[in-house]
């Protein structure tokens, strides 16, 4: 552990990276095929990894169509009772890695020093950086058909202590009417978001997630109310594509829970909206565009349980809503993915005011828009270069009076996947990242800007 006195930063070497990361892609497009593999499905039809990923764990469009009809392709392997007895359909995934982290303003509790007022150990505002060995939790993935046009996917995970829960757990009815326009899943799944967290090719603790998704504004109590676009949600999901998948759509209608089991919130229901059309652009490949809505409700207030210091249900709910429009864009070896997401949240929301109370004055909704540009590179099959910019800018805060860009995120990631070898046995990729993220005056004491950074170098191996 490092312990330095706070330094406050420019943000001009994430623009610096940025631009150098353009460069380094404009500067090596030629044609290659990509590759990568989850090695489940290429063991049960004898095909490549790289007939369903681009690297994986990102899928290309024939591995979207065959997600979309099902984990089938339309012939007798389809269905489990056709099988090799020794075919054993799950896939167990980790990754050992080394990571450092670094925050440039933390509140930090230093007890050779105290406090005159108080007789207490002082706090201070410090850089705090941890660095070892590290293992990130673990997943165990099984997923295909039951019977012909019913799949399921199950997804029991581990934290890196060892604590399941379940990420995944969902039967899907497919081809109903004999339509590929009519499909219902029920269960836990992650919404129909093309731009998927949970294929993502970032790892640290910065960079591995979208902030998009996940935004909330600083005036907010997330113990109140938690929401994330890529968070598995618990529902059931009304889905249909053409028999090329090029047009795609999908309306779910979820408990308003953020995915957690029990009801916490059962009070209302949520809905999500998603539409994408791909289209051929000649020597370029293909290309996809979409939009998507979130609309939701979340409580302003707990009961209290008697005899319990727990929170008990959540009550007077609030609507929130996240709508966006998404590009995915091909070039030879070169792919972006665009990205523009508006939120908003009930003001009762963003100032933490319960229902049965009057809004402070001049109270409104908060209101902000997020930015993302993700490039990945393929070098070639077994090294793709990976880059990504996001930025959050609040345009409407909650309270009068606040800077307009508390809250403001930049976070630039990049980094690499190699994978020493191709096989539809195990995947198995070394992968090394960089991230950094910068939020406007945030930090506990003295409200200024706040920079973290992760670097991660780990052995991403499933089997």
């Amino acid at each position: 552990m490092t312990l330095s006195v706070p330094v406050r930063r420019g943000f001009s070497s994430i623009t610096s990276s940025i631009a150098f990361a353009a460069l380094l892609a404009a500067l090596m497009v030629a044609d290659s095929p990509s590759a990568g593999a989850i090695p489940a499905f290429a063991r049960k039809y004898g095909m490549p990894c790289s007939a369903c990923h681009e690297a994986w764990p990102k899928l290309n469009n024939f591995g979207q169509t065959f997600k979309d009809n099902g984990y089938q392709l339309g012939n007798d392997r389809d269905a489990p009772i056709f099988q090799q007895p020794a075919y054993w359909p799950i896939a167990l995934r980790i990754t050992p890695h080394w990571h450092r982290e670094s925050t440039s303003a933390t509140d930090i509790t230093n007890p050779a020093t105290t406090d005159p007022v108080t007789g207490l150990p002082a706090t201070t505002e410090g850089q705090l950086t941890t660095h070892g060995f590290d293992l990130t939790g673990m997943d165990m993935l099984t997923a295909g058909t039951l019977a012909k046009n019913i799949s399921f996917l199950l997804v029991p995970s581990a934290d890196e202590t060892g604590a399941f829960h379940f990420e995944s757990a969902s039967v899907r009815f497919d081809n109903l009417l004999h339509t590929p326009w009519l499909n219902v899943k029920v269960g836990k799944f992650e919404l129909d978001n093309i731009v998927s967290e949970k294929r993502i090719l970032t790892l640290s603790g910065q960079g591995g997630f979208y902030q998009g998704y996940h935004f909330q504004p600083v005036t907010e109590d997330t113990s109140l109310f938690t929401f994330g676009i890529g968070d598995n949600q618990l529902g059931a999901e009304l889905s249909g594509h053409s028999r090329n998948d090029y047009t795609r759509y999908s309306v779910a209608l979820l408990s308003s829970n953020d995915g957690n089991v029990d009801l916490p919130n059962g009070h209302g229901y949520d809905t999500f909206l998603t539409f994408s059309q791909a289209f051929q652009a000649g020597s370029l490949g293909l290309q996809r565009v979409g939009a998507f809505a979130y609309v939701g409700r979340a409580p302003t207030y707990h009961t209290l349980v008697a005899g319990d210091s727990a929170l008990g249900d959540g009550f007077g709910q609030k609507s929130f809503t996240r709508a966006g429009f998404f590009g995915l864009w091909y070039y030879k070896k070169l792919d972006f993915t665009t990205m523009y997401i508006h939120g908003s949240d009930s003001a009762f929301l963003g100032t933490n005011t319960p229902s049965y109370m009057d809004l402070p004055l001049g109270a409104r909704k908060p209101t902000w828009n997020v930015g993302t540009i993700e490039t990945h590179y393929t070098w070639n099959p077994q090294l793709i270069l990976i880059n990504r910019y996001e930025l959050v800018r609040m345009s409407q805060q909650a309270l009068p009076g606040l800077p307009g860009n508390l809250g403001d995120v930049d976070v630039l990631t990049f980094g690499y996947r190699y994978y020493p070898f191709i096989s539809s046995r195990a995947g198995f990729a070394f992968h090394n990242e960089y991230s950094i993220l910068r939020q406007r005056g945030v930090s506990p004491i003295n409200g200024v800007d706040v920079t973290s950074s992760s670097l991660f170098l780990g052995f991403d191996f499933i089997f």
